[in-house]
């Protein structure tokens, strides 16, 4: 299936690429979300009329992106949870336990902007965590899991 992007997606291309992809990630991931439409002669002189007003949104999206990846360059956090005494976890931090620190320390983000090295934190330690706001800005952050007192 051939579909023009609207927008810049890693791994896949820019805006405005023609590019091939499998049919179900066409309909089922990019299409309904905005992403792409299907390359037909309609949509391309479609795009074509919208090229600069998509390049002007999409330029609006990265400057904001940067600006949130700035005020969250030196962010720090330490989050609590329950340990035994070897330093195991009863349980783990996921997306979901960083999303909602990082909010309480004062930055709004969403659980599917953070990018976990392995799977869940299971153990007390550092950790370097990413935060991906764009296609093209990614920060680091480190947390600290320490057991609870």
């Amino acid at each position: 299936m051939d579909v023009i992007l609207l927008e810049k997606v890693t791994k896949l291309g820019d805006l405005g690429d023609k590019v091939k992809v499998k049919s179900g990630f066409g309909r089922n991931f990019l299409i309904p979300h905005g992403k792409a439409v299907q390359a037909t002669e309609a949509s391309i002189a479609e795009f074509e009329s919208r090229r600069a007003e998509l390049q002007a949104a999409a330029d609006a999206s990265f400057a904001a992106a940067q600006t949130r990846g700035e005020a969250m360059k030196e962010l720090s956090l330490t989050i609590e949870a329950n340990a035994g005494d070897e330093g195991k976890l009863f349980g783990s931090i996921g997306t979901k336990d960083i999303a909602d620190a990082v909010t309480a320390a004062g930055h709004d983000i969403q659980k599917s902007e953070v990018r976990m090295p392995t799977g869940a934190i299971r153990e007390v330690g550092a950790y370097e965590i990413t935060l991906q706001f764009h296609s093209d800005v990614t920060v680091d952050v480190s947390i600290a899991v320490v057991a609870e007192a």
